[in-house]
């Protein structure tokens, strides 16, 4: 195996089900994880599972098994991609009110969902002139990449976006309406928003943007750009081969790996080096007047106080 080849699975998933006793199927899952080296983030609560995960392929199958043989999980579909380097660092598994927060109770996808649109169908519904196409992404995702003609609502959090709905969506409840983010799961809920609120025609693009770039051909598809994704990769692009993004340190947006210039090349995006240049800049500055001002009053400036090494008394001999 040589270096470049990637010997990470990377497994996208979630499935809304009703499941009373998600609480007891914490320490299990942990254990199947932790047994099999796999790291990520997996999400519990009443409504199902969401989380990414990576391992060996083995070790994934191992997961997925167990995943599967929880309540109402058998047909639990999986996005996989793969990486160079482990994308987790650690194993994360948490229990939660809801598995993707838009914090709008009694909104139930099992009942009120969209309608589920293939990736292969995609294309057709997104490119009519009479579809209204929204990111429901938040807007830093959408910064790197998004379909044709898609809406961003620019929204900080995935909170946002029924208030967002709310304010800009046409009046008319027969406006047909499409739908898509990452791997499927906050569209499919906010889908079910609008369908509570009586939008009849409403879509979504089965298996999320993830799917669509594992199936469709680069030269049939309307996406532009990367997907974000949460993890280490950063950014997928077709196929799901890691992208050229990372995310700054300072401000954990993300840039194009060396856009960077100077001692912030490898961690910061180009505004926070610029600012953190500019910072110094302004301090060395501030420095010099002190300096100045100093010389003017006939005194000489020490600058900031200096501390010396520390040193222990020598016992006597």
């Amino acid at each position: 195996m040589t270096e470049k080849t990637p010997k990470y699975v990377v497994a996208a998933l979630y499935k809304f089900t009703p499941m009373p006793d998600f609480e007891a199927a914490k320490a299990p899952l942990a254990a199947v994880c932790e047994a099999e080296n796999v790291t990520g983030t997996l999400l519990l609560a009443h409504e199902g599972i969401n989380g990414t995960i990576a391992g060996s392929r083995a070790g994934i199958d191992r997961v997925l098994c167990h995943i599967r043989a929880l309540p109402g999980c058998a047909d639990l579909e999986v996005k996989e991609g793969f990486s160079v380097v482990s994308p987790f660092i650690r194993l994360k598994v948490r229990l939660k009110r809801e598995i993707v927060t838009m914090g709008v109770p009694d909104i139930d996808p099992l009942q009120s969902a969209g309608t589920y649109v293939a990736p292969q169908e995609w294309n057709g519904l997104i490119a009519s002139p009479d579809t209204v196409v929204i990111d429901t992404r938040n807007d830093y995702e959408v910064g790197i990449g998004t379909f044709e003609n898609a809406i961003n609502p620019e929204t900080a959090n995935f909170r946002e976006l029924p208030r967002w709905t709310e304010a800009n969506l046409p009046e008319d409840k027969s406006t047909k309406i499409a739908m898509f983010c990452t791997g499927g799961i906050r569209c499919e809920k906010a889908t079910a928003l609008l369908k509570e609120r009586g939008y009849s025609e409403v879509y979504h693009l089965k298996g999320g943007i993830l799917k669509y770039l594992e199936e469709v051909p680069v030269e049939d598809s309307l996406w532009k750009g990367e997907c974000f994704v949460f993890d280490r990769r950063v950014s997928v692009g077709h196929g799901l081969k890691p992208g050229p993004y990372q995310q700054c340190a300072m401000c954990r947006q993300p840039f194009v790996s060396g856009e960077g210039a100077g001692g912030y090349a490898k961690s910061a995006c180009p505004t926070c080096e610029t600012n953190a240049v500019e910072i110094k800049r302004q301090r060395a500055e501030q420095r010099q007047h002190q300096i100045e001002l100093a010389r003017a009053r006939g005194e000489e400036h020490l600058g900031p106080r200096h501390k010396g090494p520390k040193h222990k008394p020598q016992k006597a001999k």
